[in-house]
């Protein structure tokens, strides 16, 4: 697949996404190029993971060609995220060279969807749930500490030290609490 064979597609995305002010999930995006052209390469079967990640990356592909030309020709401003795509208005400020990107330059090289195997799908999605989970685990462990997010180690450690003092049995403390503090710090320091 080349750039030439998605440009043709890119006018149906940016229609889909004019029609839809308020923006479109990648979901719905996907279901409306499916209902109203599906013959489009990111339209196709999600038979596995594998299909789903194709038809996913050739549409994040084509969104980041889109977002560049509208920006170009200062013809509007193109979010993208899968929870939300939208384009929005044109303003001045939105010319201002941006940060480095590495999503979009992922998604920008065609390699990567082409290199891309059913197993690194498969891992890619395993450590997407292993950082989602974990995510709660540590949520779940910093209140425990008495914290929150944004947070360091250092701060983390700090806090620890402290509170264990405070709730060492051989202090007088509570030992279900050490207990809860210990594995709190031992859950957020792996």
């Amino acid at each position: 697949m080349t750039d030439d064979t998605l440009s043709s597609w890119l006018m149906p995305v940016a229609d889909i996404l004019r029609a839809h002010p308020a923006g479109l999930s990648e979901h719905q995006l996907l279901r409306q190029l499916r209902e109203n052209y599906p013959q489009a390469p990111f339209s196709g079967k999600f038979e596995n993971s594998l299909s789903l990640f194709r038809s996913h990356f050739l549409l994040f592909h084509s969104l980041y060609l889109l977002q560049q030309q509208f920006a170009d020709a200062h013809a509007g401003r193109l979010e993208i995220s899968p929870l939300r795509i939208v384009l929005s208005a044109y303003k001045p400020a939105d010319t201002a060279p941006g940060e480095p990107d590495p999503v979009r330059d992922y998604y920008l090289n065609l390699g990567n969807l082409e290199q891309t195997t059913g197993a690194d799908v498969h891992r890619m999605l395993e450590q997407f749930w292993r950082r989602y989970l974990g995510s709660d685990k540590r949520r779940e462990a910093l209140a425990v500490l008495g914290l929150e997010d944004p947070v360091d180690d250092a701060t983390i450690k700090r806090h620890y030290r402290k509170l264990a003092m405070e709730h060492h049995p051989d202090r007088g403390g509570d030992m279900l609490k050490f207990q809860a503090i210990h594995s709190a710090i031992r859950a957020l320091l792996r």
